[in-house]
């Protein structure tokens, strides 16, 4: 995986983690923008040397603030409503065949 892809996806990540940690948007949104700064902070770094170890250190900084109870969607797998109002499955035999 390339540095810039690795930067992408760790900047979803991040994203999302604060999500985790702030459900309101408005405070979200500012948290996002914050975020935002630091990678764009270090847009401009081209030695892979230290791409690599502003990623590690990104990715350690992911894992200390994991939300210990993540925000799940209520209707996603793992949520309070996931499957909640299923159909009713047809258990009636099927009509006998005519010859």
């Amino acid at each position: 995986m390339s540095s810039r892809m690795a930067a992408l996806s760790l900047y979803r990540r991040s994203l999302k983690l604060a999500l985790d940690w702030s459900v309101h948007r408005d405070v979200w949104r500012g948290q996002a923008l914050y975020i935002r700064s630091l990678f764009e902070k270090n847009r401009a770094v081209t030695d892979p040397r230290l791409q690599r170890a502003l990623l590690k250190e990104t990715e350690k900084l992911l894992e200390n603030w994991k939300h210990p109870d993540p925000y799940i969607p209520p209707t996603a797998p793992g949520g309070s409503k996931y499957e909640r109002n299923l159909p009713v499955p047809n258990l009636d035999p099927p009509p006998p065949l005519k010859f």
